[in-house]
């Protein structure tokens, strides 16, 4: 971030505008809505700023601006049609670390002022760094839209109850839990239709029995994350990661999706590439029955899906004897997503009439698996962690039945910006000299669909076999 966004206690700030033009008078208008103590200095001044003065009282000098003008001051923004003016007030207020704002003027910027969705208390507040003011425009409409007017009623309830809270609930966690229900359940609903008296009867009641209780109890989340794009979380899944205490993740969550973790939530990396286990699965089971003990909300965000290849039943199972509640939030599975993304349905009438995913780690520089199972016509096969094993896999497919022309895809960083597919056949795919630069994770589709991926394939334009 270029710019670090702050919100300014506006109660005790001395704000210098510089110029009274009409850019001027939307600064003014803005500012007003705070408490700051305001002062405007120009020579002239148009009819809306006059207007503003009177009616608000403000200080107004009529005249240049003077080296003294900036005496006191915390804040100044400048905004007059002389360029050289601009630049002298920028370089005096930098040189005395005033925080200043030539109006569009971002080089000469010591701040800028952010699009805001005004919903007091609760305000938001956003900025391209200047470069892209009508997509700011765009997406502040769509907030206006979709946030309603009366959400806040719901701050200045939460305000008015939060010292009380804090009392009665002296723990952090206890008092967001608390929180939370309050406002996602029917005192918020009160709050919004502005039956206050039945919304504080309910929150006296509800903060009581909060008082009461003794221990807070955690809870675990598994929750599959997708392939990679960020588009494909579910809205569960999104949701229960913007409440998380702890998130336990692993090396396929992109750095996009953890984007979207509660900010001030404890990140665990457990990620687990070919003989580097950054922690071992007993110890991450342990891990999260931990967390959940002290009260915590714990995401485990798992790649893909929790139930396909992600240990999810052997996590639970540790979760359920130990008495963890916890749920489990499926994802997109990386053969779903790697196929869809790569133009390569995994089922198709004239191609295969089943799918079947398997596992092709290697374990003591073998691949035990039902090879002729696997090596059957009219079906596709799906692989994951094959990628160390690939001449293994492919030399057994072929040795079980499986033509050696057979279709065959490498799909690297499935779903995401820098995806890559390469394509062969069993028998020509590990002498390509493409398929020794292909890196985890990579899928691995097997299969007379493979054969439509160039006609179909949508995401990804380069054609890596050229």
């Amino acid at each position: 971030m270029q710019y670090f966004p702050v919100f300014l206690d506006a109660n005790h700030l001395r704000c210098l505008v510089v110029g009274a033009g009409e850019v001027g008078a939307r600064k003014l208008e803005l500012i007003l809505k705070t408490p700051a103590k305001i002062t405007v200095v120009s020579p002239e001044a148009v009819s809306t700023v006059t207007k503003l003065v009177n009616d608000n009282d403000l200080t107004f000098h009529h005249r240049k601006f003077e080296d003294a003008d900036l005496d006191n001051i915390n804040i100044v923004f400048v905004a007059t049609d002389d360029e050289n003016v601009n630049k002298y007030v920028h370089d005096l207020a930098t040189e005395r670390g005033i925080l200043v704002n030539v109006v569009d003027n971002t080089p000469l910027c010591k701040f800028i002022t952010p699009s805001i969705v005004d919903r007091s208390p609760i305000i938001i507040a956003m900025s391209s760094g200047g470069v892209a003011p009508v997509l700011l425009r765009y997406l502040r409409q769509k907030l206006e839209s979709v946030i309603p007017t009366h959400v806040s009623r719901l701050g200045e309830f939460s305000e008015r109850f939060r010292d009380k809270v804090k009392a009665k609930l002296p723990s952090v966690t206890a008092r967001r839990y608390f929180w939370e229900d309050v406002l996602d359940g029917d005192i918020g609903e009160s709050v919004v239709k502005n039956q206050m008296d039945k919304a504080e009867q309910d929150f006296e009641l509800a903060l009581d029995a909060a008082g009461t209780e003794q221990n807070i109890q955690g809870e675990v989340y598994l929750v599959g994350a997708g392939p990679g794009d960020p588009d494909l979380l579910t809205f569960r899944a999104l949701r229960l990661m913007q409440k998380a205490d702890v998130v336990v993740y692993d090396r396929l969550v992109s750095n996009e999706i953890l984007e979207l973790v509660r900010r001030d939530a404890e990140k665990v990396y457990v990620g687990k590439a070919r003989s580097n286990h950054s922690l071992p699965q007993e110890d991450i089971n342990q891990l999260m029955v931990d967390e959940a003990k002290k009260g915590n909300r714990v995401v485990r965000l798992k790649g893909g899906d929790p139930f396909i290849f992600g240990r999810g039943g052997e996590e639970i199972q540790t979760l359920v004897s130990h008495g963890v509640s916890f749920q489990v939030v499926p994802g997109i599975t990386a053969a779903a997503g790697a196929g869809s993304y790569a133009g390569i349905p995994l089922t198709h009438r004239d191609y295969a009439q089943s799918v079947v995913f398997a596992t092709a780690h290697l374990k003591d520089n073998s691949i035990d698996l039902n090879w002729t199972s696997l090596a059957q016509p009219n079906q596709t096969v799906v692989f994951y962690m094959g990628l160390t094993g690939l001449p293994i896999l492919c030399e057994k497919l072929i040795e079980h039945g499986l033509d050696k022309t057979t279709p065959i895809a490498l799909i690297e960083s499935a779903t995401r910006e820098n995806q890559r597919v390469v394509t062969g056949t069993l028998e020509s795919i590990t002498s390509d000299p493409l398929t020794k630069s292909v890196k985890p994770p990579t899928l691995i589709i097997v299969g007379g669909v493979v054969s439509l991926h160039k006609e179909l394939s949508w995401f990804n334009e380069k054609d890596n076999n050229e």
